[in-house]
């Protein structure tokens, strides 16, 4: 099979400046590459369309490859479950505006697939978020370009009020401590958006009441937020993390309800 827009990956870190993951107990991690001490992972991405197009094409099925190996390029075979799934496929557009979360499925040998389709083309980034067995959990990214017709750029700038209202829920976010370097703690509210009654009734996610991505304007600090209270059905959700430098990100809370899972997102500017 034809590989193309392959890109191996070293094992340097995503997170300029910062070698080490997040507080297990914060729920969130970083993008240290480092799995197990010395030893380090790396990826090989490829795009295979279909018809044979070794090329990503939006509006079509695309298939993904990824390969994780170690430093030798030997292929690396055990992986732990990190929130019911062996991989988290983080998708984005440069822009930010198109967000996907997806989980490839494992093949054996270090290779993991997934299909996905492309909103517009242009320019994307990848992030593959997986725990080796007996290692650390390591994040890797790829940039893709995508043809076909780019969607006009959407501007990145900071919400004036964290409250939204997605899938017939009202959901609002207040950040206590919103500062670069300190301890910030991030709490979703949930109503119903008809009757404004606090909801109680959301659903487990991929193990817990909410998961959040979180990047920066450039797409290169990442972080990986879990719950601090992984079982709360409502009506707040609670997390823990740091954000590594000041600038402008585009958080997006990930919850269940009623079988729907929909996505939340929002941008803050962090002084």
């Amino acid at each position: 099979m034809r590989i193309a827009s392959i890109l191996l990956l070293s094992a340097a870190l995503l997170l300029s400046g910062c070698a080490k993951s997040q507080p297990a107990e914060h729920g969130a991690h970083g993008g240290s590459h480092e799995a197990g001490g010395k030893e380090q992972v790396q990826a090989v991405f490829g795009v295979k369309s279909s018809g044979g197009q070794t090329a990503a094409k939006a509006q079509d099925d695309t298939p993904l490859t990824i390969q994780i190996q170690d430093a030798a390029g030997k292929p690396v075979n055990e992986f732990d479950l990190n929130h019911e799934k062996m991989m988290h496929l983080i998708v984005v557009s440069k822009d930010l505006s198109y967000f996907n979360h997806i989980h490839p499925e494992y093949q054996g040998k270090g290779l993991f697939t997934v299909t996905t389709r492309f909103p517009a083309g242009g320019d994307y980034k990848l992030f593959a978020d997986f725990a080796p067995s007996g290692k650390e959990k390591s994040v890797l990214s790829h940039a893709l370009t995508v043809q076909g017709n780019a969607a006009s750029p959407a501007g990145l700038k900071p919400d004036a009020k964290l409250t939204a209202t997605v899938n017939g829920t009202e959901v609002a976010l207040a950040i206590d401590g919103l500062k670069a370097g300190a301890e910030a703690n991030l709490t979703y509210t949930f109503k119903d958006a008809a009757t404004k009654a606090p909801v109680q009734n959301l659903q487990p996610y991929l193990g817990a009441v909410g998961h959040v991505v979180i990047l920066d304007a450039a797409a290169e600090q990442y972080l990986h937020v879990h719950p601090t209270d992984e079982k709360s059905t409502g009506p707040s959700a609670k997390f823990m993390t740091t954000f590594p430098q000041s600038g402008i990100y585009k958080i997006w809370g990930e919850f269940q309800r009623d079988g729907q899972v929909f996505a939340v997102p929002f941008v803050v500017k962090v002084p």
